[in-house]
């Protein structure tokens, strides 16, 4: 491929070519990778594989040069479906040859993160974990003792507290999926917001122009049934940070974030009324009607004309 004298891109042949030839939607990119819909989306969050603001309508495309890319592994496409493979708790343990419940404990703990989540037909939270990475955790001599004997009464006294760190965890790697997306500063601003309860944005940003704008860019909770169901109720319970060090974090870099917003580009606002004023059409005058003289007054006009046509 070349580009001509006006900068668009041309084939070896010299036909121009369209945005739609040199990148493609989500879907159509699945497809040719071999890849489930969700494996796709997961694989997009860690950065395997690399997508474009589709500047016509919104979303993300995916550059053909990357599917080449992609293609061309020599273990394609096995090697990318093994770093996109995820695993439950009961195929986790088995991953990682330890019995389910320490496992779980383990999970709790925070020391093995999921990637993503799903709620089976009872509305309970099923966590998935990437293969890839419990294989890396068991193979490494450091974690021997956590795998194999007592758990060290630290830990033990957390778990013992109710600790259960999966949701936190979860959160933290969403929330680094959405920001590495984002290339504006009110974007930024409204990933930070998508995590937080709304009764702090409302403490956070006053001016309620800029929260009206600050909410086009909060993310919503992924899909789990129709908006206002259970389901949906849970999903957003599960968004929203809830441990004081997490929210505490996250207002201090959501009001960082909007300082750098409100210099970078001042939030939307209608224009003063003088402004108003001065840019809108000038009204018409109105028509004023000219008032008609009395029926009696028209009469004796008409018999007076008709008297002096006869002389």
């Amino acid at each position: 491929m070349s580009t001509n004298s006006t900068g668009e891109t041309t084939m070896p042949t010299g036909t121009i070519t369209t945005p739609h030839l040199v990148s493609c939607t989500p879907s159509r990119a699945a497809r040719e990778l071999g890849l489930k819909r969700v494996e796709f989306d997961l694989a997009t969050h860690l950065g395997l594989i690399r997508t474009l603001p589709d500047e016509g309508g919104g979303g993300r495309r995916v550059p053909r040069s990357e599917i080449e890319r992609l293609r061309a592994d020599k273990d394609f496409p096995d090697s990318l479906r093994a770093r996109v493979k995820t695993v439950g708790t009961t195929e986790g343990a088995a991953l990682m040859d330890v019995p389910v419940g320490r496992f779980a404990r383990l999970a709790r703990l925070g020391l093995v993160a999921p990637v993503a989540y799903y709620l089976n037909r009872y509305r309970a939270v099923v966590w998935l974990y990437l293969a890839e990475e419990l294989r890396q955790f068991a193979a490494d001599e450091k974690n021997t003792t956590l795998l194999n004997a007592r758990m060290p009464e630290s830990l033990r006294g957390q778990l013992e507290a109710g600790v259960d760190l999966r949701p936190r965890n979860w959160r933290g790697r969403h929330r680094g999926f959405l920001l590495r997306q984002t290339d504006d500063p009110w974007q930024r601003a409204g990933v930070l917001a998508g995590f937080l309860d709304t009764a702090h944005i409302s403490q956070l940003v006053l001016d309620p122009y800029e929260r009206s704008h600050l909410n086009r860019f909060r993310p919503a909770p992924p899909a789990h049934g129709a908006p206002g169901s259970p389901a949906a109720q849970l999903a957003a319970r599960i968004m929203t940070a809830n441990d004081p060090d997490e929210v505490a974090w996250l207002r201090a870099e959501l009001t960082a974030t909007l300082e750098e917003a409100r210099r970078n580009r001042p939030a939307p606002r209608p224009a003063p009324k003088e402004t108003r004023a001065a840019t809108a059409p000038a009204a018409s005058v109105p028509q004023v009607p000219v008032p008609r003289p009395p029926r009696r007054l028209l009469g004796w006009l008409r018999r007076r004309n008709h008297r002096a046509g006869g002389l």
